[in-house]
């Protein structure tokens, strides 16, 4: 079990023993992606979250590897398009189009609810405090479907080290964690749901 500084850390040294930041966040969305269909074997509708960071980055990567296997997938930026050069180089790679949360119609809307799941990469290990109102509705979104909810990482708006969860918090029936486990998977069994540790291919 790793804390989220002690992950980044982790992360650094494999980024500098060759195994790039690029890399290790292809590897996790694949690995995530694995978990999904292992869950829902006939899954063709998915709805995948993303915020602006790297877990949206792995969330590209999710919904990148869904649609090459058939799957009809929607991919909504919780707060625009992405900020780090590892989740826009994703976001470029992914090959879908994406919708902002904010101008989803009343079918994606329906799409969601009624999606054979939806992937949670709003907000990874960086969490603190309370959820912002744009990543509070898509939980909230996340929160009311009727598929299977599975989280990357951390569900949003749970707290990495403390298992804190905000008002609202992503409910997940799995959490796909990288590398190793985190304290909250632990501490905040209960909105975590299933845990699987997926191997990125780090070897420190």
């Amino acid at each position: 079990m790793v804390t989220a500084a002690e992950m980044k850390e982790i992360e650094r040294r494999a980024d500098e023993s060759g195994l790039s930041y690029d890399a290790m966040m292809d590897n996790a969305g694949r690995a995530a992606a694995g978990v999904l269909f292992e869950r829902v074997p006939a899954l063709r509708t998915l709805a995948v979250f993303c915020g602006r960071g790297n877990n949206g980055g792995d969330g590209f990567v999710v919904a990148r590897e869904a649609a090459a296997r058939g799957a009809e997938v929607l991919v909504v930026l919780t707060d625009g398009e992405p900020s780090t050069d590892c989740a826009r180089h994703a976001f470029d790679a992914m090959g879908l189009p994406a919708k902002l949360l904010a101008e989803l119609s009343d079918a994606e809307r329906a799409f969601i609810k009624s999606a054979d799941a939806v992937a949670d990469a709003v907000i990874g290990t960086g969490f603190r405090g309370e959820l912002r109102p744009n990543a509070a509705a898509a939980a909230q979104r996340m929160n009311e479907a009727h598929g299977l909810v599975l989280a990357l990482d951390v569900p949003t708006g749970v707290e990495t080290d403390t298992g804190r969860c905000a008002d609202g918090a992503v409910r997940a029936d799995v959490t796909v964690t990288f590398h190793d486990e985190k304290p909250c998977h632990a501490l905040a069994r209960e909105v975590c749901g299933d845990v699987v540790t997926a191997d990125i291919g780090i070897r420190l």
